[in-house]
């Protein structure tokens, strides 16, 4: 069947995650046309609540001053409390293992001070290759902060020659191999350039085989694919939330600590709120951590900062998180059936397999870098906001929250224009 835009406004008008489109900010072309926004793997639109989130935050400063810490809408003492539950909704784990809080590379160093504790022989890291530069810089520092050296104890994984995803198969093989030396794998949900999803559970049992502690990266993860952390062997995971979270740019991020370490005398940089807080307004000399992940705080909640991440995740709960992957592969799959008809000679480096992506996918649309890039313009220029990584990839993502399926055709149609255009 050849599809047309009509399939697409079927599916749409059939799809009950529709109405929640009319609940975002939708950006608009300079000259006042609609635009169609496929970034959400960059930057997420705004909740249209997280204006009156703010809003009240910001009242309730004005009308109450210090005594909003316990007044407020919601209190700000326990800001982070309330953030808590449906973030551990959607990642699959219990409550007292997240904390909200943070950037994602402050939280990264929070738990490399933690987790990453060398010893004799084993002092390496593994990391995939193409690791995200900011992942990488911390890695570095923390293998130069125990006098390592990155050359030789930073220990990367590439796909094999002429391939673009990494083999899981390889990577156990490489703990199986290197495993007496590696103290850490730090690994990615999905792949920031490629799009690929990895079997997490998969890699943590690998690395724990091995004697290695693993820790996710979640960037590009959370509020995309449901990952079940409870029942995952991670020692810990990082996250931002201003990609498929929504909670604007350069948002407050947020880390898990699997429950089994609890117990342990772990070492880790403190601050004030992470203090029991039985006890924390006493000021006591000694720290003692608060329950759980919460311990890792530095500081008090950016009251500001989480409003819209509040306002996000009361979306995602009244969703669902299965009824949003089942659109999301709904979505991804119409964009191949579509581009098979219309851009044939555009390669998906994506894999096929729905559970080894999740919104994201990357095109290559030319094997002439400089051509890709006309390409990648002229889309830009009428109306498509995705992204490039040099030296020749597009990126998209239909974030099932406000993308829908005529979202996709008209990317598709407009990406064909772009092909015989240049």
């Amino acid at each position: 069947m050849v599809l047309t835009r009509e399939n697409a406004r079927e599916r749409d008008a059939a799809d009950p995650l529709a109405p929640l489109r009319e609940r975002f900010a939708m950006p608009r072309m300079a000259q006042g046309g609609r635009c169609i926004y496929l970034c959400g793997h960059s930057l997420g639109l705004m909740p249209l609540a997280a204006r009156q989130r703010l809003a009240e935050a910001l009242e309730d400063w004005e009308r109450l001053g210090v005594l909003g810490h316990e007044g407020a809408r919601p209190p700000w003492i326990n800001y982070h409390e309330a953030l808590a539950a449906p973030t551990a909704e959607l990642l699959g784990c219990r409550t007292d293992e997240v904390v909200v809080m943070n950037s994602l590379t402050v939280n990264l160093q929070l738990m490399l001070a933690s987790f990453y504790r060398p010893a004799g022989a084993r002092r390496r890291i593994l990391i995939e290759a193409s690791a995200f530069p900011s992942d990488r810089y911390a890695v570095r520092s923390h293998l130069q902060w125990h006098g390592c050296d990155p050359r030789e104890d930073l220990l990367e994984l590439a796909p094999r020659a002429g391939e673009e995803l990494i083999r899981e198969e390889d990577l156990e093989a490489t703990l199986e191999r290197c495993g007496e030396q590696i103290a850490l794998v730090l690994w990615p949900g999905v792949q920031y350039l490629t799009g690929q999803a990895f079997d997490l559970a998969r890699i943590g049992r690998a690395a724990h085989a091995a004697g290695a502690l693993v820790g996710f990266d979640l960037a590009h993860s959370a509020g995309n694919m449901p990952f079940p952390l409870r029942a995952s062997p991670a020692d810990f995971a990082v996250w931002c939330g201003y990609k498929y979270l929504n909670a604007g740019p350069g948002a407050i991020g947020g880390c898990f600590i699997h429950r089994r370490h609890f117990g342990e005398e772990r070492p880790r940089l403190v601050g004030w709120w992470g203090h029991d807080p039985a006890t924390r307004f006493d000021m006591p000399h000694d720290f003692r951590a608060a329950a759980g992940a919460a311990g890792y705080q530095l500081s008090n909640q950016s009251v500001l900062a989480a409003a819209p991440l509040a306002a996000s995740l009361a979306l995602f709960q009244e969703a669902g998180v299965q009824r949003l992957r089942d659109k999301s592969v709904a979505l991804s799959a119409f964009f191949e059936q579509l581009g098979a008809q219309r851009t044939p000679q555009v390669r998906v480096i994506t894999p096929r397999e729905h559970g080894a992506r999740g919104a994201q996918l990357s095109l290559r649309v030319s094997p002439d870098p400089a051509r890709a890039r006309r390409v990648f313009d002229w889309v830009r220029a009428h109306g498509v906001v995705c992204d490039w990584r040099a030296p020749d990839v597009i990126r998209v993502a239909a974030a099932p929250l406000y993308n829908g399926f005529v979202d996709v055709f008209d990317f598709v149609e407009c990406l064909e224009a772009a092909l015989r255009a240049t």
